[in-house]
């Protein structure tokens, strides 16, 4: 089949590749974080780069302190590369 007959982009929901069972997706239906956002605000400037949303901040530290990595860079790549890690942090 030719190149311009073929679908070049396809549908894909994250929440289909990860298993109804798996332990990232049960602690996220488990953490209710929505309070954080008010109780960090005060700490939040206004100029400047744009702050990490708190919400996916502890949730990264979670992922570091549950997978025993180390540094940022380490919680970042693992949480980059696996789709359950994705699917929690993503899911503020």
């Amino acid at each position: 089949m030719p190149i311009s007959k073929r679908r070049l982009f396809l549908s894909f929901q994250l929440s289909d590749g990860v298993p109804e069972d798996n332990f990232y997706r049960g602690l996220n239906h488990l953490l209710d974080l929505k309070w954080l956002h008010k109780a960090t605000e005060p700490y939040y400037g206004t100029e400047g780069q744009q702050s990490i949303d708190p919400v996916v901040f502890i949730k990264l530290m979670l992922i570091g302190h549950l997978e025993n990595l180390a540094s940022g860079r380490r919680i970042m790549a693992t949480a980059s590369m696996r789709m359950d890690t994705l699917l929690f942090k993503g899911s503020a």
